[in-house]
Parts: C-alpha cells; sequence; structure tokens
C-alpha cells in the first residue's frame, strides 16, 4: 500500500535544474564530512551478487529479491542487492582496516517489495558505512559519541544548503538529545497498560533520540 502523502497547495521552493544542483552538491559535501568524521574510507558498492552467496542481507527475511541469469555464467542467477550489511562486514575483513577506522559507500539498491511513500522507493540510493571497533569502545557512550559526529556532518550539510538556496532555512537544532525509551514511554508518549505492562511501539530500540536547542 503506498503512502504518499501530497500536502494541498504544495509548491516547491526550487526548479528542477537546481534540485539536481542541490543533490549533487549534498552527496559531495556530506560523504565528505562523514568520512572525515569517522575516518572513512570509501569503497565501491556491489548492485548485484550472486546468488546463494549468502551476502545478500535478507532484511526481514520476506522481501522478494530482483533476479536474473547471467547468460556467460551458464544462466546463474543474480540478486539485486537489499543491503550491504553482511558485504560491508567482509570488505573491512578484505581491506585489512584497523581498529578506529571504517569503510562508506553510495549505495544502489532495487527494492521490490518496498511500501512505498515519501520517504520509500524502488529505487535505493543511500550512504551506507561500518567501521571497526575496539572492545573498549563497545558501549553507550562511545555509540552516543558517534551520533553526535554523524549529526554535526548533518548540521554543516544544511548549512551549505541554506547558503546555496536561502530560501531553504535550516530547520535543525545544534545539539542532539539523547532519551531512553523508558523515558520515552512514561514521560512523552504515555500508552495503555495490557496486564500490568507498557506494550512498545513497533521497531522500538533501548535508545531514542530527539535534536533540542538546549545544551
Amino acid at each position: 500500500m503506498s503512502y504518499l502523502i501530497k500536502p494541498a497547495g504544495y509548491k516547491a521552493l526550487l526548479n528542477l535544474s537546481q534540485t539536481e544542483m542541490g543533490i549533487k552538491k549534498i552527496k559531495d559535501f556530506f560523504q565528505q564530512n562523514l568520512s572525515s568524521e569517522l575516518r572513512l574510507r570509501r569503497v565501491t558498492a556491489p548492485l548485484f551478487v550472486l546468488k546463494g552467496m549468502g551476502i545478500n542481507d535478507d532484511l526481514n527475511g520476506t522481501e522478494r529479491a530482483v533476479t536474473f541469469p547471467i547468460k556467460d555464467l551458464n544462466d546463474s542467477k543474480a540478486e539485486i542487492v537489499h543491503s550491504l550489511a553482511k558485504w560491508k562486514r567482509l570488505t573491512l575483513a578484505d581491506y585489512n582496516i584497523e581498529e578506529g577506522y571504517g569503510i562508506y559507500t553510495d549505495m544502489n539498491a532495487i527494492r521490490s517489495d518496498e511500501e512505498l511513500g515519501n520517504l520509500h522507493s524502488l529505487y535505493v540510493d543511500q550512504w551506507d558505512w561500518e567501521r571497526v571497533m575496539s572492545p573498549s569502545e563497545r558501549n553507550v557512550e562511545y555509540l552516543k559519541e558517534i551520533v553526535r559526529r554523524i549529526y554535526a556532518a548533518m548540521v554543516r550539510t544544511e548549512y551549505l544548503v541554506y547558503e546555496m538556496f536561502p530560501q531553504i532555512r535550516p530547520a535543525l537544532p545544534q545539539h542532539i538529545h539523547f532519551i531512553h525509551s523508558e523515558d520515552l514511554l512514561q514521560n512523552i508518549l504515555p500508552l495503555p497498560r495490557k496486564n500490568g505492562k507498557t506494550p512498545l511501539p513497533k521497531n522500538t530500540e533501548p535508545y531514542s533520540l530527539s535534536v533540542s536547542d538546549a545544551n
């Protein structure tokens, strides 16, 4: 089912040429900043992999991969990638990436079973990254620091857009705030209790994020 929402009276702030120019500038600027913040090396991701190799991530196990036969390989089936989660870990090993460093890529894919809407389409064009962590870094505070670095790159990218197109005004606060899901449920999103327990929303993570102007 499609969830595309078109606000009444919507009018684009940029024309087609400006939109394409903006996309190019954002992609170039953000990947450079992300690479610098997280010490990532750019690698090229596969568009498809051979079926049955275990490299294509099946996401939740129900999505159907787009497949096609390869004539020169005796019609062996290839799959358009869903996700690069498994491939990224293999690539870290192939490149012998050291602790504290990682890789990033511009992933292109087709997800034929995607629920279409404002945020999702059949065609996927997204950044993907992976970093080697030391045992001492496997804690919540370190993960928060990584999130802050990513968010800093997002804020700088937003300002770049504003400099190029002043009609698109910045909306991201300068600071990001972390909220534990239990606090979110109890203090912000009270839900009806069943059998003495508060039901968790679908896909709830141990930590949720919000942005705030407060330090």
